[in-house]
C-alpha cells in the first residue's frame, strides 16, 4: 500500500536536550511549516517554540495516549496534513514515545522522514573517551533491583562500549549493581548535557561513585557510558611454557609475582602458573 502521493508526511524532529540553541536551521524550519506538531509535553515544548517565534498549533502525543492519537494523526496524514513528532527532549522514539506511532503510519504506506539533531547518548559518548567504533544503547533499565540485576548479567560479556539512562535517584544504586556484577570499569558519568551545570566525570566506577557519594544530592538526568568487556587472553600449555621461560630469560620479579603477573595477565590459574615455573626452573613445587 502507498499513499505517499497523496498523503502529508510524518517528521520525526530532533530538539535540544537542554541548550535551547541546539537546533537545526531545518529542523526550525519544519516546525514553522508543518499544519500540526504532536509533542509529548504541549506546555514543556511551548517554551521552545516561543523561543523561535513558531505558532504551528500543538497537539500532544505521549506514552499515555500514543495508542489513542495513532489513529488520529494517522486520519490528518491521510488529509494531506504534514505534522511534526517532537519529544521533551532529543530525538523523539530514543528511551521516549513515539515507535509506536511511527510503526504504525510506515505501516499505512505513509511518508515517515527524519530531521536528525541532538541525542544525549551520541553528545555523551562523543566525549567519554570510551570506546565509539561500537557501542549498545540500552536506555533505562527496570527499576527493580532483581529485575535490573539480571539486566546487567545478562550484559556483562558484551564488547561494546554500554550506554545507559537513568533518574539522579538512581544513578548511584545503578553504579553499586554494575561494579557487583561487572566489575571496576572504566566509565563516564554525564550530567546536564548542555546545560549550565553540565558534568562529566571520568574513571572507573568506583571512582564515579566516591564522587557522587561525596555531593548533597545529584541532580539532573544522567547518562551513563560503560567499557564493554575487554578481549580476554587465552592461553594453552605450550603457549604458557613459552610466555614463563621468555619472561625468565629477562630476569624481572621473582617466582611468586611473576605468577601473579602472568595470571592476571592471561586469566589463567595462579596456581597453575607457579608450579609451570617451578617445574620448567627444575624445582619441585612445596
Amino acid at each position: 500500500m502507498d499513499n505517499q502521493t497523496s498523503s502529508g508526511t510524518l517528521y520525526i524532529v530532533a530538539t535540544p536536550v537542554g541548550n535551547l540553541e541546539d537546533i537545526t536551521f531545518r529542523a526550525v524550519k519544519v516546525l514553522e511549516q508543518v499544519d500540526l506538531i504532536a509533542a509529548e509535553d504541549t506546555r514543556h515544548s511551548k517554551k521552545l517554540l516561543s523561543h523561535y517565534g513558531i505558532q504551528t498549533k500543538l497537539i500532544s502525543c505521549h506514552e499515555h495516549n500514543e495508542a489513542n492519537k495513532t489513529p488520529q494523526i494517522i486520519t490528518h496524514l491521510k488529509n494531506g496534513l504534514n505534522i511534526a513528532l517532537i519529544s521533551d527532549a532529543g530525538t523523539p522514539t530514543i528511551s521516549d514515545p513515539g515507535y509506536k506511532l511511527v510503526t504504525a503510519v510506515a505501516g499505512e504506506g505513509i511518508r515517515v522522514i527524519p530531521i536528525p539533531g541532538c541525542s544525549a547518548a551520541i553528545a555523551g559518548l562523543s566525549v567519554s573517551g570510551l570506546p565509539t567504533d561500537s557501542f549498545l544503547f540500552l536506555g533505562f533499565l527496570p527499576k527493580k533491583q532483581q529485575k535490573q540485576r539480571h539486566a546487567l548479567e545478562a550484559l556483562k560479556k558484551q564488547p561494546p562500549t554500554l550506554i545507559f539512562y537513568e533518574s539522579p535517584k538512581r544513578i548511584k544504586a545503578l553504579i553499586k549493581n554494575m561494579l557487583n556484577i561487572m566489575g571496576d570499569r572504566k566509565a563516564c558519568l554525564a550530567r546536564e548535557i548542555t546545560k549550565l551545570h553540565e558534568e562529566y566525570i571520568r574513571g572507573n566506577l568506583s571512582e564515579i561513585l566516591q564522587k557522587l557519594e561525596k555531593k548533597e544530592a545529584v541532580k539532573g538526568e544522567c547518562s551513563l557510558f560503560v567499557q564493554g568487556q575487554l578481549e580476554q587472553k587465552t592461553i594453552d600449555k605450550g603457549q604458557l611454557e613459552k610466555i614463563i621461560l621468555d619472561r625468565l630469560a629477562t630476569g624481572g620479579p621473582g617466582t611468586s609475582d611473576l605468577a601473579k603477573q602472568i595470571s592476571k595477565e592471561f586469566k589463567v590459574s595462579k596456581k597453575q602458573v607457579y608450579e609451570t615455573i617451578l617445574t620448567l626452573q627444575n624445582l619441585k613445587p612445596v
